[in-house]
């Protein structure tokens, strides 16, 4: 009969104790294994979890230099299984526009923006033809990617770096779009009135259409979007609760310049302040259907109509 020890939680038998001890050494040696890049036989099986932001994407962490002391980092990320994509979706993300993302084993596991619209909803968007690229902001950028910035030169010739490294590896992609969300439109404004000729089109979805409230960007005064000539489309709910994003804004730009207007309808599981990623600002409940219309546009080059609706069918 075996020796028993007591403790707090009862009695361990010495059976039981050499069983311990064996998973602790077993789980020891994992670790150890895998600090020093040692390869595991493949009848020991280590799960990662895939976030639902994720599922179905094999992704990869591409950073280029911009100088001495910054990097200009980003999220390349398509369909697992797929290839020779032709479209790439440079995607855009609201405030504070700094993602700083951790990719591992071909998955963004976590980033400062994941719950964004633009960011948990990629793997939507992504399809046999269209790969996306999520854009951070520069690393010496602090935990906010400043309007300035955003509107600035710099800020095209640091995505353009990054867009260039990708296409260098992926040659197959012939096409380049941009799609801001809330703050990004700043940058999918902005970005094209200096470097026309390198984008398809660009998408600005809840765009900030009220420069002149409280807490508003003010670059966006006055902004005149055919500058760049290429073409824009708006894509609004409408009934987005943020006073920056007003569907009415949105409405007015559209039919100043004559862009089209995709209007989004429904949505559900709403939370947070009004200008925050899970209310209508966000599409909440409605990622989807606006997606696939967004991955139709960047298909076609153009939106089917002048005004259009996506209306939830719940």
């Amino acid at each position: 009969m075996g020796v028993a020890q007591k403790t707090k939680a009862g009695f361990i038998s010495t059976a039981n104790r050499l069983q311990l001890a064996i998973s602790s050494r077993l789980i020891a040696g994992l670790a150890i294994a895998l600090s020093l890049g040692i390869g595991i036989s493949p009848g020991v099986a280590i799960a990662q979890s895939i976030p639902a932001h994720a599922e179905g994407l094999t992704e990869e962490l591409v950073s280029v230099p911009l100088d001495a002391n910054r990097q200009q980092a980003g999220v390349y990320s398509v369909r697992a299984g797929t290839s020779n994509h032709t479209r790439l979706a440079v995607l855009l993300p609201g405030y504070p526009s700094v993602v700083r993302p951790v990719v591992e084993n071909g998955t963004m596991v976590r980033s400062k923006l994941t719950g964004n619209f633009l960011i948990r909803s990629r793997r939507l968007l992504t399809d046999e033809s269209i790969a996306t690229l999520i854009v951070d902001c520069h690393s010496e950028s602090g935990d906010y990617c400043s309007a300035a910035y955003q509107s600035s030169q710099d800020r095209q010739q640091h995505v353009r770096k990054l867009i260039d490294a990708v296409r260098g590896k992926y040659p197959s992609l012939n096409e380049v779009w941009l799609i801001g969300t809330s703050m990004g439109t700043i940058s999918s404004a902005f970005l094209p009135t200096y470097d026309p000729k390198s984008f398809a089109g660009a998408i600005h979805t809840a765009s900030i259409t009220e420069p002149w409230v409280q807490g508003s960007y003010r670059e966006l005064a006055n902004f005149d979007y055919t500058r760049s000539g290429i073409p824009q489309i708006f894509v609004h709910h409408r009934d987005d609760p943020c006073a920056l994003t007003t569907y009415s804004g949105a409405k007015r730009i559209s039919e100043k310049y004559g862009f089209p207007l995709i209007t989004v309808v429904g949505g559900g599981g709403f939370q947070g302040g009004a200008c925050q990623a899970q209310t209508e600002h966000g599409f909440k409940g409605m990622e989807p259907q606006t997606m696939r219309t967004i991955a139709n546009i960047l298909k076609s080059g153009k939106s089917e109509k002048l005004e259009s609706f996506i209306v939830s069918q719940q």
